[in-house]
């Protein structure tokens, strides 16, 4: 039996018209109300009764189960499987399935500066040989065939700097940058090649491709604005500029996770922006990046979405999460390229279905059309 059968037939309804909600920020048609994109992962495994191992061990249950509860919620008629690590396994990480988190590293490669000069990027060729292009190429072939209508393919530079780091330890990249420069950016481009190549794979088997790009470990808790935007940022604009010039895009979503207080005002002219471009920032400071502030600074040039925090979503309290929506939606709605309400980052695994309840129900409430 394959993982298809453990599911009910998809509601094509609904899907027709979630996806003309998902389009309208980009095509300038409002329609139904603003969309509501959770980040949801292995929560989709846990609410169909599965496990945050299965999500990342099994990828066709797992991408199966994020449609479905899209479905469920109400939520984008897409489906997306990632995590914070692609493409690490090719450049000689060893990866690690845990029972409550995602693939982890079982631990650095590299221990001296010098050794960066050692390391192999793989083309596109030696990445089909590899662990992550045909797992993803495995994924998108199953959601082809049983889930056609959510196909969107995904390019993932994910989080440049993080995933980088992980090669040498995260502690010893962040030393590095302040005593070894050279070899920390040259060790975060060839990361950003790597993940280059990757995108021209998929963009070879699907045409477009979205991006997904983060600044993660590239924030104001760790870096000063300076440094986020050499270590990241810069390497963000390689990375969009790169997959499109091998075929990928245009769609980009950009998501700087954690606190972006300051630096995020050297991140408008720092990227490639396209017609087809969603911000995501998800706190400022301790605080939920406010939806004024995102709309003010990233409005003339791209979708912006807007943020719960995601400690509200295991907080047994769906009024806090229906507030706090929307404040948020009425800060942001009328933003000129359109406007999405997520999370701060990934939905929590164990989120409570009221919350997620709370958050749609805010959407359609105060994200609807036509009365403003």
């Amino acid at each position: 039996m394959g993982y298809e059968e453990l599911f009910p037939p998809w509601n094509m309804n609904w899907a027709g018209n979630a996806t003309k909600r998902f389009a309208s920020p980009f095509v300038d048609k409002p329609h139904d109300r603003i969309d509501v994109d959770a980040i949801i992962l292995s929560h989709a495994a846990v609410t169909c009764g599965y496990t945050i191992r299965d999500f990342y061990e099994k990828p066709e249950l797992g991408i199966h189960c994020v449609g479905y509860a899209n479905e469920m919620y109400d939520l984008l008629p897409v489906t997306h499987w990632f995590f914070s690590l692609p493409w690490v396994t090719e450049l000689g990480l060893k990866l690690e399935y845990k029972d409550t988190l995602p693939p982890i590293s079982t631990g650095p490669i590299y221990s001296e500066p010098g050794d960066v000069d050692k390391m192999h990027i793989p083309d596109k060729e030696e990445l089909e040989k590899g662990w992550t292009q045909p797992m993803f190429k495995r994924i998108y072939g199953y959601v082809q065939k049983n889930l056609p209508q959510t196909l969107v393919p995904i390019s993932y530079g994910f989080d440049l700097v993080g995933a980088a780091a992980e090669l040498v330890g995260v502690e010893n990249f962040i030393m590095w940058t302040f005593t070894e420069e050279e070899a920390a950016m040259k060790l975060v481009k060839n990361y950003t090649q790597t993940a280059i190549n990757g995108a021209e794979g998929l963009a070879d088997t699907y045409g477009m491709a979205m991006l997904i790009v983060g600044s993660v470990l590239g924030n104001n808790d760790i870096f000063s604005d300076e440094a986020v935007k050499k270590y990241s940022f810069d390497n963000m604009k390689m990375f969009v500029d790169g997959a499109f010039r091998k075929g990928a895009g245009p769609q980009v979503f950009y998501h700087l996770c954690g606190n972006h207080t300051t630096d995020h005002k050297l991140f408008k002219e720092s990227v490639v922006w396209s017609p087809f471009t969603v911000t995501h920032i998800g706190y400022d400071g301790r605080n939920p990046f406010p939806s004024a502030k995102l709309k003010s600074e990233f409005e003339s040039v791209s979708t912006c979405m807007g943020s719960v925090d995601t400690k509200l979503m295991i907080n047994p309290n769906p009024k806090a999460v229906y507030d706090q929506a929307k404040d948020q939606l009425l800060a942001g709605r009328d933003s000129k390229k359109g406007y999405i309400l997520g999370t701060s980052c990934e939905t929590p695994p164990y989120t409570l279905p009221g919350n997620m309840r709370a958050l749609v129900k805010a959407a359609q409430d105060f994200g609807t059309y036509g009365t403003w």
